[in-house]
């Protein structure tokens, strides 16, 4: 029988402050965002929680109730909010990254100011969809990302959503453009550029295959592409975008606009059901194999402090040299 070949990682963020994953578990996940702790439905979290509920209910300062429409296509998530201890409707975390935390002690060591390095700060809120403005599992992504940006490299993000990776790219010194389809989101990730002294970025608010497509007509090339498309979604005209019908068309489309040298793209999918292998197949097929063209995949996870590990997302990257 024939084998091929596969390496799959998995990573997670580590030695990051402003953010740690307690407990797990029936469903939920309890986490710490800066000084704040919330209890948020996780559907993959399977097993039993390691803690009592009492315990979680007293670290827990608030917990998300889901409503009537949870479970359905567009309105898995549509729910409350509990409050169980006073906390503000917004608050900021930073996310620092190696060669940052490195250059902090080294200049703590010194006694001078630090300076460089991956940095953001990101202004978190509490939504009707239980997301709070950040997914932390990306923060592998955005490592990535930062490491693989030149000064000067041209950048799209698409379904950019709040602008982690963006700013991760532009932290790097990229040009960098920003498409998302929701007003909302998109003035939510320009607050978090300035929060986290940056400027300079495109923003765009489009549905992104049509982006692509008038950027292929335009004739303009990326050194970077970075797409994190949602199962459903629509575009800001009412445009229709289903994940299984559209992705290997958005992934051929941005094989026309990416640079032939000195390029990468990154892609990330949390539909249930997509493997690392099946997202690793989609970008070989859609950029192609040819010489100094490398691709990785994985999946992106988060471990409790009782070791109980959340695979939440798949990724595949591709970095030309």
């Amino acid at each position: 029988m024939a084998q091929t070949n596969h390496n799959i990682s998995i990573e997670s963020p580590s030695g990051w402050k402003d953010y740690e994953i307690i407990d797990s578990g029936d469903g939920y996940k309890l986490e710490r965002f800066g000084g704040f702790i919330m209890s948020r439905p996780e559907p993959k979290a399977l097993w039993s929680k390691s803690m009592s509920d009492t315990e979680w209910k007293k670290l827990a300062h608030t917990v998300f109730h889901p409503g009537a429409g949870f479970g359905k296509a567009g309105k898995e998530d549509v729910g409350t909010w509990e409050m169980l201890k006073k906390m503000p409707e917004r608050w900021f975390i930073e996310y620092k990254g190696a060669d940052r935390q490195a250059s902090e002690w080294s200049a703590f060591r010194h006694g001078i100011p630090e300076s460089g390095g991956l940095f953001l700060k990101l202004r978190l809120g509490l939504t009707s969809f239980k997301h709070v403005g950040v997914f932390p599992e990306q923060a592998s992504n955005w490592d990535w990302i930062y490491s693989h940006t030149r000064k000067g490299f041209k950048v799209l993000n698409l379904f950019a959503y709040t602008g982690g990776a963006t700013l991760a790219a532009k932290c790097a010194g990229a040009d960098v453009t920003h498409v998302d389809s929701v007003k909302q989101v998109v003035s939510w990730a320009k607050e978090n550029m300035t929060s986290s002294g940056l400027d300079n970025i495109r923003w765009i608010v489009d549905d992104a295959l049509k982006f692509v497509k008038r950027e292929i007509r335009r004739g303009n090339v990326y050194n970077g592409l970075i797409l994190d498309p949602p199962a459903y979604g629509h575009g800001p005209d009412g445009e229709r975008w289903k994940l299984d019908e559209l992705l290997f068309e958005m992934l051929e489309e941005c094989s026309k606009i990416v640079a032939k040298e000195h390029s990468f793209v990154v892609l990330n999918l949390y539909s249930n059901g997509y493997s690392a292998l099946l997202a690793d197949t989609l970008l070989k097929k859609a950029f192609g194999e040819c010489e100094g063209r490398e691709y990785t995949c994985g999946e992106l996870a988060l471990e409790d402090k009782f070791k109980k590990v959340i695979p939440l997302s798949v990724f595949a990257r591709m970095f030309t040299k």
